[in-house]
């Protein structure tokens, strides 16, 4: 071994003792006749020293030319160190450094390899490898290591059988675009990677596992953000014989023992709300109940007075901050400004204060009296003190802007508090959405899912009415999870694929191993699917799931340090006859 301790576990108690460690140099300091190094590896830094009048000439000799991340292994005395440096852990001792080998050099890093890094973002992930020497993009490994490792024993412990599912699958036109993968041996015959193993782990039920989960890497070739990835893992699991409340209360029993454990927090409340009350009060179907700011309609309270904006539109929403009335009209026009950009697409933005001293202004004054105003902040229940913000326009879009809104006055205001958990089940998804470009409906989630019970009847006479029997769990915001009891009747997924304009050869080509095995007596089975890279960032406090993954891909798609995707070669694509 290279090594008889890591560079984090030395102490006190460890005195007088001779000790042979191994790592990266991680800074050096020079004072004349000593020598100080940083030695660092995954485990912590530890200090060591080279003294002239203590080590050996070779030895000074050698630290004196030591670069930084050069791979080193020493031996030496452990002794106590003079001046302690609490933010390490062992920052009460010292190696005094008896033998010093050159284990590798290293070339001069791009960037440093510190906490708080001088590279930017572009620079980094071309030197991934250098940028997870650093502790937060190590921790985060770690930490996505450990929240993995207590999934897999909490499921294990719950009769979850672990099992793998292929990667070379079936290209279907459902859902987002697939990665496409040529085959050699078929010529212009493709496989796809797989969006999620949906249709296998619905299989695996028929199949007779009853409770089935895995750990997978899942593949959408779409547009990306910071919270998406084109390759991404999921915790995916399926079960039979179970309804939605069955489901519900399992995976609240996995996310109450991962709060537990992780964050030290015991009895977080999982509050419930449907499809509409989240649109309706919140304007999203991932609303953050860290805070409350809900959506307050006002339509009829406006109309009437005169101003066209009110007038023109069919529908008016507030949404109230408490003790912000002495926000200043620079801040005004910012929001303003921000709810105009494209990606909110707002018109603008109207307010009311509702000042301390009783008095009350809004921006639309000479249309409305102060009766008029009075009326509408009753209606909201503003006490003063208060500002309201208001837009208008057709529901839909109005409710989506002011969702976006009240997530950034939050942010602004300073109305998050990161010390809560509050996970939500938003339950009651239409099953369908009418598309109106192309006259015709899509699955809501995807094209397995079931209509609740009680709306089964309406499949054939109202469509756009049906409810789904499908729940997403949210957490502070973030859609970590989500999933339906699924279609276990042959006759009700002919009946789902027809409403959703396939014909018979459409759907028996797509899906024709499924619709055949609907035929073998299929068990009632239902199950859900957590995004990994997401719950890892969210446990954390993170907004960007790339820093929780290895080798991640930038906003493009794109892997900096190996250059993918690249071109292929002739003779490559004359083996896959192109």
């Amino acid at each position: 071994m290279n090594r008889t301790n890591n560079c984090g576990e030395l102490s006190k108690a460890n005195l007088n003792e001779d000790v042979r460690l191994s790592g990266w140099v991680n800074k050096i300091r020079e004072k004349g006749f000593i020598v100080w190094i940083d030695l660092r590896d995954r485990y912590g830094i530890t200090q060591l020293v080279f003294d002239k009048d203590r080590s050996s000439e070779e030895v000074f000799s050698a630290a004196s030319n030591l670069g930084r991340e050069f791979v080193i292994e020493i031996e030496g005395k452990v002794i106590e160190r003079k001046s302690i440096n609490e933010k390490i852990t062992t920052g009460e001792i010292e190696i005094l450094v008896s033998s010093l080998k050159v284990l590798n050099k290293s070339l001069t890093p791009p960037f440093t390899i510190e906490n708080e890094s001088d590279g930017g973002e572009e620079l980094r992930m071309k030197y991934r490898y250098l940028d997870i020497r650093r502790e937060p993009v190590k921790e985060n490994l770690i930490f996505r290591h450990h929240l993995s490792l207590e999934v897999r024993n909490y499921l294990s412990k719950n009769n979850f059988i672990d099992v793998e599912t292929p990667y070379l699958i079936k290209s279907t036109p459902e859902g987002a675009r697939d990665f496409i993968v040529p085959s050699r041996l078929n010529p212009d015959h493709y496989y796809a990677l797989p969006q999620s193993p949906q249709i296998f782990k619905q299989l695996l039920m028929v199949g007779g596992i009853d409770k089935y989960y895995q750990i997978v890497k899942c593949f959408r070739d779409e547009d990306l953000r910071a919270d998406r990835q084109p390759e991404f893992t999921q915790i995916d699991c399926e079960m039979s014989f179970v309804d939605q409340e069955d489901i519900l209360k399992q995976f609240e029993g996995l996310m109450s023992n991962l709060f537990s454990k992780f964050l030290n927090k015991n009895d977080v409340i999982f509050e419930r709300m449907t499809y509409n009350e989240a649109i309706e009060n919140y304007g999203i179907d991932k609303p953050d109940l860290r805070y409350e700011l809900k959506i307050n309609e006002i339509s009829n309270e406006v109309k009437g007075k005169g101003f066209q904006i009110f007038d023109n539109n069919d529908f008016t929403a507030s949404i109230i901050v408490e003790d912000k009335s002495e926000t200043t009209r620079k801040e005004i026009d910012n929001l303003t400004e921000w709810v105009k950009r494209p990606q909110i697409g707002a018109t603008g933005l109207l307010w009311i204060k509702h000042n301390t001293d009783l008095t009350i202004k809004s921006s639309f004054d000479k249309f409305f009296s102060e009766k008029d105003l009075k009326q509408i902040l009753n209606k909201v229940s503003s006490k003063p003190g208060d500002i309201l913000f208001i837009m208008s326009g057709d529901k839909k879009n109005t409710l989506e802007q002011m969702g976006s809104l009240r997530v950034e006055l939050a942010k602004r205001f300073d109305l998050i508090d990161n010390n809560k958990m509050c996970p939500l089940w938003v339950t009651d998804f239409p099953l369908f959405e009418w598309d109106e470009d192309e006259k015709r409906f899509f699955s809501m989630h995807h094209p397995f899912t079931s209509p609740k019970p009680e709306f089964l009847n309406q499949l054939e006479s109202n469509p756009g009415k049906v409810i789904a029997n499908a729940y997403d769990l949210v957490l502070n915001g973030n859609e970590i999870g989500g999933g339906s009891i699924r279609i276990h009747s042959f006759d009700t997924q002919m009946k789902v694929f027809e409403l959703l304009g396939m014909d018979k050869e459409e759907y028996t080509d797509q899906f024709g191993f499924l619709i055949e095995a609907l035929k073998y007596g299929a068990p009632p089975h239902g199950g859900i699917a957590f995004g990994l890279d997401r719950l890892a960032a969210v446990l954390q406090g993170k907004d960007v799931i790339r820093d929780f993954i290895a080798f991640p891909k930038n906003n493009s798609g794109k892997d900096l340090m190996i250059d993918a995707p690249s071109k292929l070669t002739k003779e490559q694509l004359k083996d896959l006859s192109k």
